[in-house]
């Protein structure tokens, strides 16, 4: 008889990872991080990857190697087990007040004012709508992604 797996995986195939203003331990991006490492873990990431670019900015605040965070989820670890061993293994411990901002900052945070990244980002954008001017952020970004990937009209 098979081995049932003990980690409990969101299906990214079916529905969305979090999104990127979702908040744990008043950390944006961690539940979205999380969801797609546990689903990577299970095989049921779908388009989602986990190790993005995005979750770089997570695993560079806090001094976390992805590999090690990957392994945690893998013992079947909820989102408070896995926020309490962050805060003990962050290289760079942060001060609430110090991750409200970072977290804020990440919420608002636009595309770089370079041309390159301007020219993605609103690719990105156009590819997904083109009545939407309300987009400015790379969160508002994900979060229409998501909604339309899976139904929603833009």
């Amino acid at each position: 008889m098979a081995k049932a797996n003990p980690i409990s995986s969101p299906d990214l195939t079916q529905r969305p990872p979090r999104s990127p203003r979702t908040r744990l331990g008043g950390y944006a991006l961690l539940p979205r991080l999380l969801d797609k490492g546990r689903a990577t873990l299970a095989g049921k990431n779908g388009e989602y990857h986990y190790n993005c670019p995005l979750d770089h900015h997570f695993f560079n605040f806090v001094g976390i190697d992805q590999k090690k965070l990957l392994a945690e989820l893998k013992k079947g670890k909820g989102d408070g087990e896995i926020l309490a061993w962050i805060t003990t293994q962050a290289k760079r411990p942060r001060s609430p007040w110090d991750i409200e901002q970072w977290s804020d900052y990440h919420d608002r945070r636009g595309p770089d004012s370079d041309l390159e990244t301007l020219q993605l980002f609103t690719g990105y954008v156009r590819k997904i709508t083109q009545t939407r001017e309300d987009i400015r952020s790379w969160a508002d970004l994900l979060d229409l992604d998501d909604f339309v990937s899976f139904g929603g009209k833009a």
